[in-house]
């Protein structure tokens, strides 16, 4: 993700503001994408200039910095790979999952794709406090699930970060109060896994 004549943008949603209802209200992703991504993108780039850090790709920010900027740049990446990942919700029950290398590689690593759901969703569950969970890939397309605090992302680990779920308070709170682990549960009938797997068909 590039800066745009020295500042990063929020990126584009590919869907419709209501099209994540009822897993993910219009009115959470007002607040979600249109403030509090906001106030993570306008904070970055107020620091930037001058940090010598302010010509680098967002990724490259992440990786290198430290304290106020590596916080929301981190939370800059982690939102925009969090809200490009989502796709409109369906109108009926449907089977939505990976296919090809993807499908895979989850299978060798976990055994079935219900027990990576499992504990994938354990793992957003049990993270204490805020921050993220992610599936994320080494160089050698071997998956891992971590459990990353605050604004933390597998790029700090040379590693290439596929699909996230935000269990920052913010997230979800308007929608499903403190039931954290049934917004997790949700959340993987929005999940559009051709983008996740073209990361890390990508990586």
């Amino acid at each position: 993700m590039e800066a745009i004549n020295g500042q990063f943008q929020a990126v584009p949603l590919p869907y419709a503001k209501s099209a994540l209802a009822p897993v993910i209200s219009e009115t959470t992703l007002d607040f979600h994408y249109g403030k509090h991504l906001r106030a993570y993108l306008d904070n970055l780039n107020a620091a930037l200039p001058g940090s010598g850090l302010e010509n680098l790709p967002l990724e490259e920010i992440v990786r290198k910095a430290e304290g106020g900027i590596f916080n929301n740049a981190g939370q800059v990446l982690n939102h925009s790979l969090y809200f490009t990942q989502l796709r409109a919700c369906p109108s009926a029950p449907e089977v939505n999952e990976p296919h090809g290398p993807l499908a895979d590689a989850i299978v060798r690593e976990w055994g079935s794709f219900e027990k990576f759901k499992q504990t994938f969703q354990q793992q957003g569950t049990a993270l204490f406090g805020s921050g993220w969970v992610w599936l994320s890939a080494d160089k050698d397309g071997r998956l891992a699930i971590t459990q990353e605090a605050g604004a933390g992302n597998p790029v700090r680990h040379a590693r290439t970060p596929l699909l996230t779920f935000d269990v920052w308070e913010h997230a979800y709170y308007l929608d499903y109060q403190n039931r954290r682990a049934a917004h997790l549960s949700a959340l993987w009938q929005i999940i559009d896994w051709s983008v996740v797997e073209s990361r890390y068909n990508g990586r």
